[in-house]
């Protein structure tokens, strides 16, 4: 099983940055997806980006330039840095790993973006 533990959320103006972290409790070396979904009120879960293998990643369009995913595997932590955000980067974001083909997920932190 896999303790996944968020931090960072928070309010943010418009144009602002903010960095997400996510610290797991089993090593990275187990864990072969990670990524950064999000739910805004009235809206399915979307993916935002994910981090696999050898680091590579993959954004949601809406993100794109804007935001990037990473990880220290030394700190069993995965970190989404926020830049531009905007108003509907409003939601609330959930880390995710996939072990032993199971979902494991974040308790969530909220990112409120004033315009």
């Amino acid at each position: 099983q896999v303790q996944l533990v968020e931090s960072g959320g928070g309010l943010v103006q418009a144009g602002g940055s903010l960095r997400l972290s996510c610290a797991a409790s089993r090593s990275f070396f187990s864990i072969n997806v990670m990524g950064w979904y999000r739910q805004a009120p009235g809206k399915q879960r979307e993916l935002v980006a994910i981090i696999t293998g050898g680091d590579n990643t993959k954004y949601a369009v809406s993100v794109k330039g804007r935001f990037t995913i990473s990880r220290d595997n030394a700190k069993n932590t995965m970190y989404l840095q926020m830049n531009s955000l905007k108003p509907e980067d409003t939601a609330a974001y959930y880390c995710n790993v996939v072990y032993d083909m199971m979902n494991y997920w974040g308790q969530g932190t909220q990112v409120t973006v004033s315009s």
